[in-house]
């Protein structure tokens, strides 16, 4: 009898606080749950009864713009649509998506609805044959990442009829998870700062020293020329780029940054998306694109495909944006099987689909055995730990409560150097002041990723150090100080990110640690992004772009150039793909 008691005083209770309402004309029940979002609390709203759930609202939320605002936008209506919570999660937001199931199965229970019977997969319906449809256009592009959205963007500046394909239900692929900057030399902006030692040559010996001497030196001088048209392209539509700073492997100020300290890649994905809006161009979103067409040797357009839609899609050119291949383990592990147990930085997308397409109508690859591993990755949620962080003043200690390389160096350095630590991992210490000027900063502490405390001592004892570790780690944040207050380093020679010492409490540390972030390797270009086949020939219309190519950065990709990448030979293989669709429009017939 108490255990009734109380199970109908709780109930009575969520009806005083509002949590559960009931309708008087058909017993509808409404009520609230939470989950655990990416970025704090996912909270729901439902109306329900025993045997339908009749509507899903979230009503607050905070999650990724682009990643997981989409799992906002369209799962509670498949829920709804599915009558179960049982349905697919959105690819590339399983976080958010997992948080909105929780919140439902929550908001059930609260209104005294056994949620069982929503836990039950819906059935699947028979595979109905799919639809034929052709489409034409002058340029059809496979991915809308930072690439593919450039080159979009691009091209129809130029004037082509442009289709974008991308196999996700968000645009933005790993372009959305770039926190840290935009390389650049010899722009306006370091000139207004009084960055003068840091052009062109400057930037190519970097970059050419970052990778160990095996990019393709054409291809990043091509990269570094371009690089200050590329960043006032980029504010000619509305995104502009002003902050500088400093990156790890360099030796000078290259790196470009929102105003505001936005992370750079959901900011540019964001104006891109929207300059594409504004072109017409569309962008057609859950497709993936499975062969290249060929005729007379010549790229002619794609085969993709939908849930209901076989498409052939005529194009007179054809650009492959499709990222790298971080995510698919198979291949990875065929050139490096140490990777096996790795966590990946990179999105689900991230399969190497575009590589395969062209290798199968003979396109190069060159550097695939180059992966690249960043030291700065929140393994819990294989989160991202921007390299921004150092280059504004953080540091990284080991378990012993000390530095143990120089922080800003080149990522594969400092991840070889972790995983030489204790445990394979490391701190990355920050403090007030660099949270007050780096909105990243801020939403890590907000994801609950961040030690915290008033002192040094305090912020060691939360970080789980103990014995001499403590001590160790203020004597060590001293140091490092006397150091920023000196401009040198004594101990490890960094001489980047060194503007600002960390003395401003309260004091934040991360427990970090290598993982997978870039693959190096991919289709083989020319400096006009044309695709370049095994036998040293171009491919005539078929052009790549981003992460998907290979060359520009060689045995170890420099922080910062992944953007430049993109916008470079995305503007350049969108610009050279609209020009040979409308010299083949020119071309009289044979």
């Amino acid at each position: 009898m108490k255990k009734y008691l109380a199970l109908i005083l709780a109930f009575v209770m969520l009806f005083a606080l509002g949590a559960v309402s009931v309708s008087a004309d058909d017993g509808r029940v409404t009520a609230t749950g939470t989950g655990q979002g990416i970025d704090g609390n996912v909270v729901v709203e439902i109306e329900a009864d025993a045997d339908t759930i009749y509507s899903v609202t979230v009503l607050e939320q905070n999650e990724t713009p682009g990643i997981g605002s989409v799992a906002v936008e369209k799962l509670p209506g498949a829920i709804v649509a599915a009558n179960s919570i049982a349905v697919d999660g959105i690819s590339g937001a399983t976080v958010t998506s997992t948080a909105i199931k929780t919140a439902i199965t929550e908001a059930l229970t609260s209104a005294g609805i056994d949620p069982a019977p929503f836990e039950i997969a819906p059935e699947a319906a028979a595979a109905a044959e799919k639809t034929p449809v052709t489409l034409d256009c002058d340029v059809v592009i496979v991915g809308a990442g930072g690439a593919g959205l450039t080159a979009a963007v691009r091209a129809t500046q130029e004037g082509a009829k442009v289709l974008v394909l991308e196999k996700m239900p968000m645009v933005g692929g790993n372009s959305l998870k770039a926190s840290g900057g935009m390389n650049c030399a010899d722009t306006k902006f370091q000139e207004a700062a009084g960055i003068t030692d840091s052009g062109v040559e400057e930037f190519i010996e970097d970059t050419m020293n970052g990778g160990h001497q095996l990019n393709d030196r054409a291809l990043v001088t091509t990269l570094a020329e371009n690089s200050a048209e590329a960043v006032e392209w980029l504010e000619s539509i509305g995104a502009p780029l002003p902050k500088v700073a400093a990156t790890g492997g360099t030796t000078h100020k290259y790196l470009h940054s929102p105003e505001d300290g936005s992370p750079v890649g959901s900011y540019l994905v964001a104006k891109l998306s929207e300059e594409a809006e504004k072109q017409g161009i569309e962008i057609m979103l859950n497709t993936t694109a499975t062969e290249i067409l060929m005729q007379d040797g010549a790229a002619v357009g794609v085969k993709a495909e939908d849930s209901a839609h076989d498409y052939t899609i005529n194009a007179k050119a054809v650009i492959l944006a499709t990222g790298g291949f971080g995510s698919n383990f198979d291949l990875m592990c065929s050139f490096n099987p140490s990777l096996a147990n790795a966590v990946t930085t990179n999105h689900p997308g991230a399969t190497g689909d575009g590589i395969m397409m062209a290798e199968a109508v003979g396109a190069a690859t060159v550097d695939m055995d180059q992966i690249q591993l960043h030291p700065t990755v929140y393994q819990a949620t294989s989160m991202l730990v921007s390299e921004k962080m150092r280059s504004l003043g953080a540091i990284l200690v080991n378990q012993e409560g000390k530095r143990f390389c120089n922080d800003l160096s080149t990522r594969d350095a400092v991840s070889a150097a972790e995983l030489q630590q204790t445990g394979g991992y490391a701190y990355i210490i920050f403090d007030q002041n660099l949270v007050d000027h780096n909105k990243s900063a801020q939403e890590y502490i907000n994801k609950g990723m961040a030690a915290q405390g008033a002192s040094y001592e305090e912020l060691a004892v939360n970080m789980g150090l103990e014995g001499d570790a403590v001590q160790n780690f203020v004597e060590t944040m001293d140091v490092w100080n006397k150091a920023v207050a000196s401009g040198v380093d004594e101990e490890f020679g960094r001489n980047n990110g060194m503007d600002d010492d960390l003395s401003t409490a309260p004091f934040y540390a991360i427990q970090i640690a290598p993982g997978i972030h870039h693959t190096m390797g991919g289709i083989k270009i020319d400096t006009d992004a044309e695709v370049i086949s095994t036998d040293g020939s171009v491919i005539p219309g078929l052009f790549a772009a981003g992460e998907t190519t290979g060359g520009v950065h060689g045995g170890n990709r420099i922080g910062g150039n992944a953007v430049c990448d993109f916008v470079v030979f995305g503007r350049i293989a969108g610009l050279n793909a609209a020009d040979y669709a409308a010299a083949l429009e020119l071309a009289p017939a044979a």
